[in-house]
């Protein structure tokens, strides 16, 4: 399927620096220039803007397709693209001049974990973020702070602790690099805090439909099932790649599993694109499919693991070989687990 964004040539160019770029620890400069010339940071990106303004549907291939290349080439360029999606919330008067530049990449983290003192006509902002994918690529950083008045915490409608997404520039924020886990290695995802930053209103925006500034479903879509219909793609591109590699050492259970995947895949992509087809028609999605697009997608992703799990041990020593394709796909996958979207 990759033959439909890219040439066999520069699938295998991406492919083949994973082993590379898990041992620098981040996406190789191979990779990283055709993510740009390719436009993938910027998939939910106007074309105006230099993205893609690809349709959810499509996107949630093409990132199946990546994660299947590579774990963390996958992840990252979904939860940067995921990022960059923030463009049709922010200020448009600032969106210009930040995707001027054509290296642009957007990344950060959704945990609330700073603080936003009203001063003036803007804010002053502290504050620690962990897991930042991509974070040494990263040109713009997003962060969620809790607002804060000299009264203390603002509260918003319904009476709950005010929080509003912010983004910085890399020289802004200093950059902690503690990213030291078993898998998914190359995303780079370390952390990154903020002292005393000082910034206008236009860095503020609310991630909700409601306040999106652009045209366009893409906008529309709930954030959370946006999230989670983004990342199951890319847990189903690594479950396929496990299962590819593992089928010579039990063929009989791996092609059963496949077929078990199989089958849920095709209900995923069904929901999917029913709900898209919804928001595009209708100007927005029943509560009663962004509830079955949750539970779809993490009985799914669920299911994936007790498969994975079953099956690892039928790949014996070249299952336990960190240099081996087959265990970085293992590692990559379970380090993917303990992402909070599908532990909540």
């Amino acid at each position: 399927m990759m033959d439909k964004w890219f040439s066999a040539e520069d699938s295998a160019l991406l492919a083949g620096e994973a082993a590379a770029a898990e041992s620098v620890g981040c996406l190789t400069d191979r990779q990283l220039d055709l993510i740009f010339k390719s436009g993938l940071f910027k998939i939910f990106v106007p074309k105006s803007l230099g993205g893609l303004e690809m349709e959810l549907p499509e996107a949630l291939r093409l990132e199946e397709e990546l994660a299947w290349l590579d774990g963390s080439l996958g992840w990252t360029v979904t939860l940067c693209s995921g990022a960059s999606w923030f463009v049709g919330f922010m200020d448009p008067s600032v969106v210009p001049e930040i995707f001027a530049d054509v290296a642009v990449c957007f990344g950060g983290s959704g945990m609330a974990n700073g603080t936003a003192i009203r001063q003036g006509n803007g804010y002053v902002v502290n504050g620690n973020w962990k897991y930042t994918t991509g974070a040494p690529h990263n040109t713009i950083f997003t962060a969620n702070c809790l607002m804060l008045d000299k009264a203390g915490p603002v509260l918003d409608r319904t009476g709950n602790p005010l929080v509003r997404s912010f983004y910085f520039l890399r020289d802004e924020v200093e950059m902690v690099e503690d990213w030291e886990t078993m898998g998914l290695k190359a995303t780079a995802s370390h952390s990154f805090r903020i002292r005393d930053c000082r910034v206008g209103p236009e860095r503020s925006f609310l991630i909700d439909p409601v306040y999106a500034v652009m045209d366009g479903p893409i906008y529309r879509f709930p954030f959370v099932q946006f999230a989670e219909l983004t990342l199951a793609a890319n847990y189903l591109g690594m479950f396929r790649k496990f299962l590819d590699l593992g089928q010579d050492s039990a063929p009989d259970l791996f092609r059963k599993a496949k077929t078990s995947l199989k089958e849920q895949v095709e209900k995923f992509y069904r929901l999917a694109d029913a709900s898209w087809y919804q928001l595009s028609h209708t100007g927005e999605i029943p509560l009663s499919m962004l509830e079955e697009i949750s539970l779809v997608s993490r009985k799914m992703i669920q299911d994936g693991y007790t498969m994975i799990s079953a099956l690892y041990p039928k790949t014996g020593i070249r299952g336990a070989t960190c240099s081996e394709p087959i265990n970085r796909v293992w590692r990559d996958l379970f380090t993917a687990s303990q992402h909070v979207i599908f532990r909540s």
